[in-house]
């Protein structure tokens, strides 16, 4: 492969192996140009931006012959949209191809209604600036999973589209055959019966509330493995509540919160999966009740991110402590005074 670059964009050349004819024009991009993700691939040749014998072909399916030679035109990156914002960060670690953040409270992930600025996105666009190799042909981050806008703990995002493809095959699969884990810490009304256990149920949007997802047959499946950490014991002596460690195998939305809630351990300070549990709170010591109400989220962090480099094959693992107002209600949830 060759290449050229100028201020309008790169130019590559891929000349066809004898192997390689009789194979479509999208598949032997996709293998000689792994730097290019397959939609932006195909979205190039149906732009006309790739050749053959100075001849566009806009027909991803295009078989090529052996010896044929592929030029492809990609334009320069275009601005991000939306637009970067200089709002501080807490990296936990940063590279040329991927950055993994310690995500706050609050921190919406995506612009969408409501929520149009103040995002990771426009933070990630300005602190990365020109390192992002535009993902789809846009300067953007690759957000590959996302965490809710009060949910606390670690993300990755992908600078390129080589790490983009890694990333999302890594989420994909969730473990099953690579190294991705991704980790959490759960505050859950009362204890469960047993030391650990795996709630395997599929999840999709409630049929009425829209807003929320609900345990749904017919819905995609969502595998959650749960273990008890810590129990806490209300003013009475007896057990109220529990931290649990959680790893997830699948990665639906809202999956710990709905799975919890699901088996009758809904999560501290849920207020759309635990509403009925509000008056557990009678059964805190007064400082524990002080924390929870002064929590005004649900008592979840994600601790824990494995995955595997997307250019170096690493195995990199990040853990990330507890922010201070799940400390406070732990360390209130021991005392029952």
């Amino acid at each position: 492969m060759q290449g050229s670059s100028s201020k309008s964009g790169q130019r590559l050349e891929v000349t066809v192996a004898g192997d390689e004819g009789s194979t479509r024009l999208d598949r032997v991009l996709a293998v000689r140009l792994p730097e290019l993700s397959r939609s932006r691939l195909k979205a190039l040749i149906l732009a006309g931006s790739v050749s053959i014998k100075s001849v566009p072909v806009r027909d991803p399916a295009y078989h090529v012959a052996g010896g044929d030679t592929i030029t492809i035109d990609v334009p320069e990156a275009v601005a991000a949209e939306p637009a970067g914002e200089a709002i501080a960060l807490d990296i936990v670690y940063e590279d040329d191809d991927i950055i993994v953040i310690d995500k706050p409270r609050g921190l919406v992930v995506h612009p969408a209604a409501g929520h149009e600025t103040g995002t990771l996105v426009n933070a990630l666009i300005a602190h990365c600036g020109a390192s992002l190799s535009g993902i789809g042909g846009v300067r953007r981050p690759g957000i590959v999973h996302r965490l809710d806008k009060d949910t606390t703990g670690l993300m990755v995002a992908a600078k390129n589209d080589r790490a983009h493809q890694s990333l999302t095959a890594q989420f994909a699969d969730h473990g099953r055959t690579g190294a991705m884990r991704r980790g959490y810490k759960a505050f859950v009304w009362d204890l469960p019966n047993r030391q650990r256990g795996t709630v395997d149920a599929p999840i999709d949007r409630h049929p009425f509330a829209r807003e929320k997802m609900a345990v749904r047959e017919g819905g995609r499946e969502a595998i959650t493995h749960w273990e008890i950490e810590e129990s806490f014991d209300g003013r009475d002596g007896k057990p109220v509540a529990a931290l649990l460690a959680c790893q997830l195998e699948t990665g639906r939305t809202h999956q710990i919160r709905v799975h919890l809630a699901h088996i009758g351990h809904p999560l501290l300070g849920d207020g759309v999966y635990g509403p009925h549990f509000k008056t557990k709170a009678s059964h805190l010591g007064p400082r524990s009740q002080a924390a929870l109400a002064a929590l005004g989220r649900q008592a979840l962090h994600a601790y824990l991110l494995a995955l595997e480099h997307p250019r170096t094959g690493e195995i990199l693992h990040w853990e990330s402590h507890l922010p201070e107002d799940l400390l406070l209600l732990q360390k209130t949830l021991r005392a029952t005074e």
